[in-house]
């Protein structure tokens, strides 16, 4: 089968394109021809060498890749045979072989793909919607609240403008680029703005005329999530769950307590432990997006040979929505 590996930690080049044998599904495992496998932040950052977080570093050689969805075409011992010819979509794990025309995935990974979604749809939400669905429960957005995204166009902000207005909130999208504005403003966003644009904040509270934020969903952190800070309402909320910028929002006890603000912190082991496992999440996000009520945003795929490409235009924020490989 084709497959991407990596021999060495680094820049995106590290990731080659490469012919190896099909893999074998062992123990209550299932192989999967792949049409369609997700790319994250964390592929990047596993594929450069990155040590932290509670996960060790991928021997290598490897093939990265956490989520795929596609068709089940064998089993192996003490799997259900019933999967055969069946529609999936699994989260693999870290770095577990999804970048390929074939992968291994646990049958207790496996969701079956709702007839309405299409691949990459389903491994969009798979993981980013999943991680999604944790935030919103954690966000508790209700009508009435003004609901401040930045990265307003990726594969998480996306799905959060859609649930605001699902709610009945003001959703302001933040996005970097016109380009971007405009997907913001197509996905409903109330108010959608230019975050790269001098004096955006102003523009906020104009659009705004007198309101102002009661909920800050920030995975940027930085500048950006510094000034969503201090449009906060009193008594507002800030759920935080990243920092693509680099650097975590900055704030103090004292900034927090002036104006009766609540944080959350709602990502990783933490998201494990308040909802008892991700598998609830998983179920859940799949449904929003069959019934229509969440739908994602995907970026024009990537084939499987340009792994390289995808890694290079995520990082670059050169993409919009979920960036998936195509075998």
């Amino acid at each position: 089968m084709k497959a991407i590996r990596q021999h060495e930690f680094g820049p995106a080049e590290t990731l080659r394109y490469e012919e190896v044998p099909d893999p074998v599904p062992g123990e209550e495992q299932v192989l999967v021809e792949v049409a369609a496998a997700g790319v994250h932040l964390v592929d990047a950052a596993i594929r450069s060498g990155w040590t932290g977080g509670p996960f060790p570093q991928p021997e290598l050689p490897m093939t990265p890749g956490r989520e795929v969805a596609g068709t089940v075409v064998a089993t192996g011992p003490g799997a259900d045979p019933g999967w055969t010819g069946k529609r999936v979509v699994a989260h693999l794990g870290m770095a577990s072989g999804g970048y390929a025309s074939l992968a291994v995935a646990a049958q207790t990974s496996l969701h079956e793909i709702p007839d309405p979604l299409t691949a990459e749809a389903a491994v969009a939400m798979i993981g980013t919607g999943r991680t999604a669905v944790g935030i919103l429960d954690a966000a508790e957005i209700e009508a009435g609240d003004v609901v401040l995204v930045p990265a307003a166009a990726g594969g998480l902000g996306s799905l959060f403008v859609q649930a605001a207005r699902g709610a009945g909130a003001v959703a302001v999208g933040l996005a970097g680029g016109p380009e971007k504005v405009r997907q913001v403003q197509a996905l409903g966003a109330d108010i959608a703005v230019d975050y790269r644009e001098p004096g955006w904040p102003d523009r906020v509270r104009a659009a705004l005329d007198g309101r102002k934020p009661t909920v800050l969903l920030d995975g940027v952190g930085g500048e950006v999530g510094r000034a969503g800070f201090e449009m906060l309402d009193t008594g507002g909320r800030i759920v935080m769950f990243g920092w693509t910028s680099g650097e975590v929002t900055p704030f103090t006890s004292t900034d927090i307590a002036a104006r009766s603000l609540s944080v959350a912190w709602v990502t990783g082991p933490r998201m494990v432990k308040r909802y008892g496992g991700l598998r609830g999440l998983e179920t859940r996000s799949l449904a929003e997006a069959a019934a229509g009520r969440l739908t994602p945003l995907v970026h024009p795929p990537f084939p499987l040979a340009d792994a390289a490409a995808a890694h290079r235009a995520l990082e670059n924020r050169a993409t919009a929505g979920k960036v998936v490989l195509v075998p």
